[in-house]
């Protein structure tokens, strides 16, 4: 009776034990448990989790309580630290890592209590809701917002991801998970990201994603999302997968293209791969292999079953009745490593793949290789070294570069590097390393280096002499390799290397086509499959902005033809008005713009000025020229200027004028060119000295090296004047009146201009005869 008593006893404890522990479990405050307010800052949150670490950490603290104690103080720290779970557990009491997995826990909890009570057998209607059961298979692959941006996104550029999105009580989730189930085996063990998001735990990322629907499958490659629309089978979705992968990854090779192909690594920096096989079509294994590597290895595909491979199957010895592998570096007449088995793995190919990523002397075309090559030495036991030879570029391989290749088959080490660079293309990198420049001008060199830090501090020795290949070259680097082993202090000199120019990268007008490109089929893909209820505000928005345009266009157009109609009747008075006048007419639109000064600013044309005012003279400038003589200078540059006055707003037009009594020579050469317009008497003539041209006008345009000219008529007064005096030669012009023989008043002289305002409009209308010359006479 005792014992029974005893063992009650102990029960009782054991329950109340595991009560408190519960208990305890579920009053866990994080605030409390490191001694700060609600309102604390992240400063004062650290600094009570370290003095609390410091007194409770259990090898200091040999208290029984002390690990639990630490573990409590961790784990609050760890709510408190992280924003987001600190937001959660003062809104809910948790930190939110859970929430949606308690809840669910919680739903399970109360349907299997309604279940018990009434006796329900869910085995009668088949529907597996039980989401412990369902989602087993799923639960490794679940995503989350901050793992899919921070993790799945980056990694998606080495390999593509099936994401599936799922959700509560969804019939059609139930109906293709025996097809996922097997897909994801399948495909997981290929290489493909698996990767599953519950809409209902995850909105934030099912809205991110674009996926409003369940179930919903999508491909990620790149960062960019592909949505999966067909009907769920194992070979529509291995489909899918191998169209999300790039079409140029595997190039075909026969006999034809193989030399081309294996050639390639001078121009790519890359080993190549060939894969023999006799499949027609390129495994997916292989593919997505290809896509992983693809920064570092190009791959080509050999079918060996069809004609047009014989050559390479005998040349390099390919047994056809198992898939070989062959990687080509330098040396494209002799594998550098070799694979053949059935069935390969993908980890054994990894591997395989991961040792044969470089050339034996690979060239340094990019600074994230230089670091991949020659690492930073972390400890004296992990030293890199990398031996460097600056050559310059050739088409075909040099004989420096041959013997400096040789030397790195034979000299393979794991702590030391053979690399070689362009001294072209990477000038301040070759400049640093090399001592004298002269001395190496146009010749190769060997340095030895080592990395020191990523800001490009390094220790090197370059060798003294210019590298030819000879053997003397090859046992002095091999003599410095020795000793580097015994004395690292080989490596004497420092310097600071300038970061590498990145030779492969494609220029600017490439890479914004492929992004154009990439941007346009998205638009397309969307319009394409999205759902049209949500492509309706967008639509909406278009062809809104679309009505509002055309009838603005329409109203406008209606609007302009009634105001022509209006129009019409005085414009056909005006044209009948322009019809019946002998001289042109123009409107006030026609004319310059308003002047900016109060006066004509008019220079005189010499030797000193006429290179800066004609011959040199901006294009699309013109510097109008006065003719005149001492005796008219005054009277005609005042009428000058009152007439061009209205012109002097425009910046393209100079103002000068041109003695004829010195400058007669210059002006005559120039009218030859215009004989209709002013025609010249030969030398002959009496009055040839005595020819007046004071009054006339040069348009010049020093840049397309033409004139316009304007002549002066004949006005009443100069007709009167005319007849007073006894001219032996009525029928000559008045231009060509002799000035000694009649001396003409003022007004006379200032009426030569008065038609020159409508000279000059039709100048700027461009409608003036031109008079082209092959070249501006030197005026002297």
């Amino acid at each position: 009776m005792e014992v029974k008593k005893l063992s009650i006893s102990w029960q009782f404890l054991l329950v109340l034990v595991l009560i408190l522990q519960i208990l305890s479990a579920l009053d866990f405050d994080p605030y409390r448990v490191l001694g700060v307010s609600r309102t604390a800052s992240q400063a004062d949150i650290k600094k009570a989790y370290k003095k609390l670490a410091r007194e409770w950490h259990p090898d200091k603290n040999k208290d029984p309580g002390a690990e639990d104690k630490f573990i409590q103080i961790s784990k609050a720290y760890e709510i408190l630290s992280n924003e987001e779970k600190r937001s959660h557990y003062d809104h809910y009491g948790d930190a939110g890592e859970n929430q949606g997995y308690q809840k669910q826990q919680q739903r399970e909890h109360r349907f299997r209590h309604f279940h018990d009570n009434f006796y329900f057998d869910e085995s009668f209607f088949h529907f597996p809701f039980n989401s412990e059961r369902r989602d087993s298979v799923d639960e490794k692959y679940l995503l989350h917002f901050s793992h899919y941006v921070n993790e799945v996104v980056p990694d998606s550029f080495k390999k593509p991801y099936l994401i599936k999105i799922t959700s509560d009580w969804c019939f059609s989730c139930i109906h293709i998970e025996p097809v996922w189930k097997e897909v994801v085996q399948e495909l997981e063990a290929l290489g493909v990201g698996i990767g599953v998001v519950h809409a209902g735990y995850e909105r934030r990322l099912a809205h991110h994603l674009g996926a409003h629907s369940t179930p919903s499958i999508l491909g990620l490659i790149n960062g960019k999302i592909s949505f999966f629309h067909n009907a769920v089978v194992r070979e529509n979705l291995r489909q899918f997968v191998e169209s999300l992968l790039p079409g140029n990854l595997v190039e075909k090779v026969t006999n034809k293209n193989y030399v081309r192909f294996l050639s390639g690594w001078q121009q790519e920096n890359k080993p190549h791969v060939l894969l023999f096989d006799q499949v027609p079509t390129v495994p997916l294994l292989y593919k997505l292999t290809a896509f992983a590597y693809k920064d570092y290895l190009s791959f080509g595909y050999v079918c060996v079953g069809v004609r047009g491979a014989e050559e390479m199957t005998r040349q390099f010895n390919i047994n056809v009745y198992a898939p070989t592998i062959l990687i080509f570096k330098e040396y494209i007449n002799q594998p550098a490593d070799v694979i053949q088995a059935r069935g390969v793995k993908k980890q054994v190919l990894e591997d395989f793949l991961a040792q044969n990523k470089y050339l034996l002397a690979a060239r340094l075309t990019s600074q994230k290789l230089f670091h991949e090559l020659c690492p930073v030495k972390r400890s004296h036991r992990q030293r890199k070294y990398c031996v460097v030879l600056l050559t310059t570029e050739a088409t075909k391989q040099s004989k420096p570069f041959d013997a400096f290749l040789s030397f790195a088959l034979a000299n393979t080490q794991d702590t030391v590097r053979f690399v070689h660079v362009y001294s072209s293309r990477q000038q301040e990198f070759a400049s640093t390393l090399l001592p004298d420049s002269e001395k190496f001008q146009g010749k190769s060199a060997v340095s030895i280096l080592e990395r020191r830090n990523t800001a490009g501090r390094v220790v090197y020795k370059t060798l003294e002499d210019p590298w030819t290949g000879s053997e003397s070259d090859q046992f002095i680097l091999l003599g410095y390799l020795d000793q580097l082993r015994r004395d690292p202090a080989l490596l004497s000199s420092e310097a600071v290397l300038p970061d590498l120019t990145d030779e492969l990268a494609p220029v600017f007008l490439l890479r914004w086509f492929y992004s154009a490109g990439d941007y346009i089929s998205d638009c397309w893909g969307s319009i394409l499959h999205n759902n049209w209820r949500e492509m309706m505000p967008l639509l909406s928005l278009i062809f809104s902005a679309l009505f509002i345009l055309f009838g603005t266009v329409i109203v406008q157009a209606f609007s302009d033809s009634s105001d022509e109609r209006e129009s019409s009747p005085p414009e056909k008075e005006e044209a009948q008005e322009k019809a019946g006048k002998t001289e042109p007419s123009f409107t006030k639109e026609s004319s310059s713009k308003i002047p900016k000064k109060g006066f004509v600013e008019v220079t005189e044309l010499t030797d000193v000025t006429y290179t800066s005012n004609l011959v040199r003279l901006r294009p699309g400038h013109m510097n109008v020229v006065l003719i005149l003589s001492n005796s008219t200078k005054t009277s005609l540059l005042q009428k000058f200027a009152l007439e061009v006055y209205s012109f002097t707003g425009s910046s393209c037009l100079h103002f000068s004028f041109l003695s004829l009594d010195k400058h007669r020579e210059w002006l005559e050469y120039l009218l030859e060119f215009a004989q209709d317009a002013a025609p010249i008497p030969n030398q002959y003539d009496k009055h040839f000295m005595e020819r007046d041209y004071t009054g006339y006008v040069l348009a010049l345009n020093g840049h397309k090296k033409y004139f316009c000219l304007f002549k002066p008529q004949k006005t009443a007064e100069e007709e009167a004047a005319l007849g007073s005096c006894s001219d032996p030669e009525p029928s000559l012009h008045l231009g060509e009146a002799r000035g000694k023989s009649c001396g003409l008043g003022p007004k006379p002289v200032r009426g030569k201009l008065s038609k020159l305002s409508l000279w000059m409009e039709r100048l700027l209308e461009g409608s003036l005869q031109r008079f082209y010359i092959p070249s501006w006479p030197q005026l002297d």
